[in-house]
């Protein structure tokens, strides 16, 4: 299997860290989709990444499908719990996590136009998504020492590589550590994990 990425990708990144805790091997090709030359656009018509390219020339996409198959391939760590309650709610943590990560790569994208150009408007309702999308993760994360009472699972990768991507484009501006030290310490403890350590976003 072949992982069109960004290393800078919270959804790569999510991708990433599945692969590990599973141990899939797999060969990493860094494409950035907003190159001139990148060749994204052949293998997944939206042009966004990442894509999971399987030994038979099938292109999966987006995150969300390529974790599914992950989990689906390899019985090690499952991410998804079988139970079809507990597996919806796990991919409502994925879906808000990526929801996060949505409005904070549309801020990252608006700021990078000439400033006369942002629309100080257009950021402010996306920075409403991220903190309201902040608050609910840590109402619902609670005092539990994982996102869900069963334990590890993809709620908690979303959620870290979120997290991971509000320290990478927002450190300053994003106080959620402050504001939310039940995240902090969920952020800290996956941080710790090889999976995690070993995917850290570079700029």
């Amino acid at each position: 299997m072949k992982l069109i990425a960004s290393l800078t990708s919270p959804y790569a990144r999510k991708v990433r860290v599945v692969l590990a805790e599973k141990h899939i091997d797999y060969e990493l090709t860094v494409d950035i989709p907003w190159n001139e030359d990148s060749h994204v656009p052949d293998y997944n018509p939206l042009g966004k990444i990442p894509v999971l390219l399987l030994d038979d020339g099938t292109a999966l996409y987006d995150s969300r499908v390529i974790v599914e198959y992950l989990d689906n391939i390899s019985p090690v760590g499952r991410m998804f719990p079988q139970d079809p309650h507990n597996r919806i709610l796990v991919k409502r943590w994925e879906a808000l996590a990526d929801g996060i990560c949505d409005a904070s790569a549309a801020i990252f994208l608006e700021k990078k136009r000439v400033q006369g150009q942002q629309n100080p408007e257009w950021i402010t309702r996306q920075e409403g998504k991220i903190f309201r999308g902040l608050e609910t993760l840590a109402a619902d994360l609670a005092e539990k020492t994982w996102c869900m009472e069963a334990g590890f699972s993809m709620a908690d990768i979303a959620t870290g590589c979120a997290l991971g991507y509000l320290d990478l484009r927002f450190a300053e501006l994003m106080k959620w550590r402050e504001t939310h030290p039940n995240l902090a310490r969920l952020a800290t403890k996956l941080n710790s994990r090889a999976s995690f350590s070993s995917t850290v976003p570079l700029i």
